[in-house]
């Protein structure tokens, strides 16, 4: 890790955690972003505008959240990387299917999308538990909002 010009209250074991996670979380919510712009742009069917819709907000939530999770590395004095390159090489999401995705097929993809976020960010909860409690609080918060989504979604497969 090169020298920060930011200082942080953490010790430097802490923080190389805490940054690992950070980075591997950021990566995961900026192909989350992508995955679920991709699904908006190209879900057909029965129900379209619903799932159309609810995919910007799966979207939004990941967008908020791949900043809060940015930030937070910034401010411990750990440089987040949030380029293409790196997401590509680090994300842990599943391959989205590319073309037209029926609304039924996209359900299943988003479901089992949230479904490996969520596992992700719980063994990171863990992980952070002795590095750094206001990063675990954060990737607590994103594991609730992200859970409701991954309900909401799974709802639909009933």
């Amino acid at each position: 890790m090169a020298k920060s010009p930011i200082s942080s209250p953490l010790a430097e074991s802490d923080k190389t955690v805490t940054g690992n996670v950070l980075q591997a979380t950021l990566a995961d919510l900026i192909d989350l972003s992508l995955i679920a712009k991709q699904a908006h742009w190209n879900v057909v069917g029965k129900n379209f505008r619903s799932a159309h819709l609810q995919l910007d907000e799966l979207v939004t939530a990941a967008r908020k959240y791949v900043d809060e999770v940015a930030e937070r590395a910034s401010a411990i004095g750990v440089s987040p990387n949030g380029k293409a390159k790196t997401v590509v090489d680090s994300s842990g999401m599943p391959e989205y299917p590319d073309n037209w995705q029926s609304v039924e097929a996209t359900i299943d993809a988003i479901v089992k999308t949230l479904g490996t976020i969520i596992q992700r960010l719980r063994k990171r909860i863990d992980e952070t538990d002795k590095s750094d409690l206001v990063t675990q609080d954060l990737l607590i918060e994103m594991t609730e909002e992200l859970e409701k989504e991954h309900w909401m979604w799974q709802a639909q497969q009933a």
